[in-house]
């Protein structure tokens, strides 16, 4: 990969815990998985997750011991990096990006682990997302997709009603600047996860980070057109509130929502318990297009991998079946609000009403477009998006300019490739 792995979560989750472990006793083969934590306190840590699946497996499994650390999303790439490069990686690591370890020769196929049920009851787009050159390296672990939040006390106040045009959009965010809401549209396009509101604008404008060929094409007609309306319509007329894009992250963001200061955003799963907790009524649409609902919406997922460095092939594909299992991969999704990987586990939360909250985003998952995240340059021009979109749609910038300086510096990392 040519930069640093990306530090932050594609699903955009924050954590706080540091590091833990899951002990076991003797056995004959201790495998070690460094994973990343989804939840948003100590009580809610990822640790309890693994606590309980591993004291499950391992009763059932007396020979071998699965030893867990546990990393806020801040660390966990961070750690995974370096202890690659000291020589001893994890057995397995459950992080943001696997790509740069697949084409460096690093990781088992997943063909090579998985049982072939496991492997085929992927859903779709995420396996095919997992691949480098056509073949799986990354295992998708958890998913999430994008919908329109808004406040409905504050549109009831405003009297209007859910946007689906990008008209609609700007008309509704001049009606709520007129009653005072603070942050009309929340347009998030600060370094902690700009990626993802630049992803879901090109999308909604028929555009995308790559074309047809599956060669990067940030400055596409289609993609200028988008920032060159959100900079007319939306900033140039102060309707996403008093932090410039280029300076509002994702997490003040939701935190402006859950607060009640924000009119409308795009959102994921996460922010409805937070919005929820704060007593906050929202609602939920797909996200407007440009001159209707958006064609696709973005789709993302972190990944699970496994090293070759010190064998144990066997043992970890038992051990990853057993996580993957319907049952695990239920439980996971619904302890953080999140989508399974799994068709299987993707039809009982259809299917269930435990689950309806999460439908939307359901429905959105078979349509959603992921990051390009089987390249190996993926994580470089990640950065660079994240430190540079927010210029297109400042005072006087120039969208093409800058969309146009991404799309050099990503065809140069891609040939680089």
């Amino acid at each position: 990969m040519a930069g640093t792995i990306a530090a932050v979560s594609a699903l955009g989750m924050t954590a706080v815990l540091g590091g833990c472990g899951v002990t076991g006793g003797s056995a004959d083969v201790t495998l070690k998985l460094v994973a990343a934590d989804y939840g948003d306190s100590a009580a809610d840590s990822s640790r309890e997750y693994w606590d309980e699946l591993v004291a499950e497996y391992e009763a059932e499994h007396p020979d071998v011991r699965i030893d867990v650390s546990v990393h806020s999303w801040n660390d966990v790439d961070r750690k995974v990096k370096e202890m690659v490069a000291a020589g001893d990686p994890p057995d397995m690591a459950q992080i943001g990006a696997y790509a740069d370890y697949a084409d460096r020769g690093l990781l088992y196929k997943a063909d090579e682990l998985l049982s072939i049920p496991v492997q085929a009851d992927f859903v779709g787009q995420l396996a095919s997302a997992g691949q480098v050159k056509g073949v799986q390296y990354g295992m998708p672990f958890a998913s999430s997709t994008r919908v329109l939040f808004y406040n409905k006390t504050l549109f009831a106040e405003a009297g209007i009603t859910p946007p689906e045009t990008w008209d609609d959009l700007a008309e509704n965010a001049a009606a709520l600047k007129a009653e005072g809401v603070k942050y009309p549209y929340a347009l998030p396009l600060g370094p902690e996860e700009a990626q993802a509101e630049t992803l879901q604008w090109m999308l909604s404008g028929g555009g995308g980070y790559t074309d047809s060929v599956d060669s990067y094409g940030i400055d596409s007609p289609e993609n200028v057109g988008t920032f060159a309306w959100l900079k007319d319509e939306l900033v140039g007329k102060d309707l996403t509130g008093p932090v410039a894009p280029g300076e509002l992250n994702r997490a003040d963001a939701f935190a402006a929502f859950a607060a009640g200061q924000v009119g409308m955003l795009n959102g994921h799963p996460s922010l409805m318990k937070a919005a929820a907790r704060k007593g906050v009524k929202f609602g939920m649409v797909p996200t407007p297009g440009k001159d209707g609902a958006s064609r696709s919406t973005l789709g993302v997922a972190d990944w699970m991998m496994a090293f070759r460095e010190h064998g144990h092939r066997d043992q970890i594909g038992d051990f990853l079946d057993f996580v993957y299992s319907e049952k695990n991969a239920l439980a996971f999704s619904r302890r953080y609000d999140l989508l399974p990987v799994t068709t299987s586990a993707s039809e009982t939360m259809a299917a269930s009403e435990e689950d309806r909250a999460l439908r939307p985003f359901l429905e959105e998952l078979l349509s959603s477009e992921l990051y390009p995240v089987g390249k190996t340059s993926w994580a470089d021009v990640s950065a660079r998006i994240k430190q540079q979109i927010g210029k297109a749609v400042a005072p006087g910038g120039s969208p093409s300019g800058v969309l146009g300086h991404l799309q050099t510096a990503a065809a140069r990392a891609e040939s680089a490739e």
